[in-house]
């Protein structure tokens, strides 16, 4: 699918805070096929597909963020791989990777890698992040309630196999992964790939107590330095992950920690949904329908002036933290919705 290209460059995003937005995370679809307990209900009702936005709006969209200086997107969802038709959107923005695009990267629960690493790799796609919190096949079938980890990992030996940088993502869970976390690590930095930390967020309606899934990362590191010797490091991927090295392993690990310590202050990101809702902070309410602006007109004009004004109302941090036992700042949507 060719990219509907800008043909003139429009002013920089920049917020009331002096924040250069230059990394878009969009959300190709709301559907998955796991049904992770800290992200959704297992019941989950997904929205009608008239109102998710075509192949076609998405490149329109993304178009407009190029124009505006976004270097790098990032296609999440739900699951991106299950939308029909993905491989030829993401190859249009294969192509302008070098020109428009430092880089396109994808975050997978790595259920669909055994089919498409390959495709992914041809359409320009260099890193990629997979969810995975655990190695213990019950575990796994428990906080997914619908994956299977045979699949999962026969996926990730596939990304490996076709050049694809992987970067393991996982959700510090207290009582389910916890004792597990240091092997996680071992084993993904035995085959030299990164893992990222990160903290439970408030997000969405999970049938389950938020409170009691919690675990500080603080805490986790302090665990963690009792297998290795931790290097702050100065990295930065685009994320607000920061970055440890382990000297015995010399791979990396990653701490996002929404809850522990704010990582606001440097946000260069946005967030599209499937729907077209621009939403500037993950953790905040307000959000701008990008969706109209697209279909009412074929100028892009409508489109921009949506984005400048959601760009001039980004807020300064989110409202998530710990106070009284209880989880503050919680949001209706679903993870899935807004995409990782």
């Amino acid at each position: 699918m060719d990219m509907p290209l800008e043909t003139q460059t429009q002013a920089p995003l920049v917020d009331a805070f002096g924040r250069t937005i230059t990394y878009l995370r969009l959300s190709v679809t709301d559907r998955c096929d796991f049904r992770c307990v800290y992200c959704m209900s297992e019941h989950m009702t997904f929205l009608p597909k008239k109102d998710l936005l075509t192949l076609e709006e998405l490149s329109r969209l993304c178009s407009a963020f190029m124009a505006r200086g976004v270097r790098k997107i990032r296609l999440s969802g739900g699951e991106p791989l299950v939308r029909r038709g993905l491989l030829s959107f993401i190859e249009g923005l294969g192509a302008e990777v070098g020109s428009g695009l430092d880089e396109i990267t994808l975050t997978t629960n790595g259920s669909q890698l055994g089919r498409f690493a390959d495709d992914l790799y041809a359409a320009g796609v260099r890193r990629i992040n997979v969810s995975l919190d655990t190695l213990d096949d019950a575990k796994f079938k428990d906080i997914t309630r619908w994956g299977r980890l045979p699949q999962v990992l026969a996926g990730i030996d596939a990304a490996l196999a076709a050049g694809l940088a992987v970067k393991i993502n996982t959700v510090a869970v207290r009582g389910f992964n916890d004792t597990e976390i240091p092997s996680l690590i071992a084993w993904a930095h035995g085959r030299e790939m990164d893992l990222t930390l990160i903290e439970t967020m408030p997000m969405g309606d999970i049938e389950d107590d938020r409170f009691g899934q919690y675990l500080p990362l603080s805490d986790l590191r302090q665990t963690l330095e009792q297998h290795w010797t931790l290097t702050d490091l100065p990295d930065q991927t685009g994320g607000p992950a920061r970055y440890v090295r382990a000297e015995q392993t010399g791979g990396r690990i990653g701490f996002i920690t929404p809850l522990t310590h704010n990582f606001c202050e440097s946000c260069n990101r946005i967030r599209v949904t499937c729907t077209g809702e621009l939403y500037t902070c993950l953790g905040q309410p307000g959000s701008i329908d990008l969706r109209n602006p697209l279909r009412l007109s074929d100028d892009n004009a409508l489109l921009h002036t949506a984005i400048d004004t959601a760009i001039a109302d980004k807020p300064k941090g989110h409202d998530f933290r710990i106070q009284d036992g209880k989880m503050i700042g919680a949001m209706d949507r679903h993870m899935s919705v807004t995409g990782g």
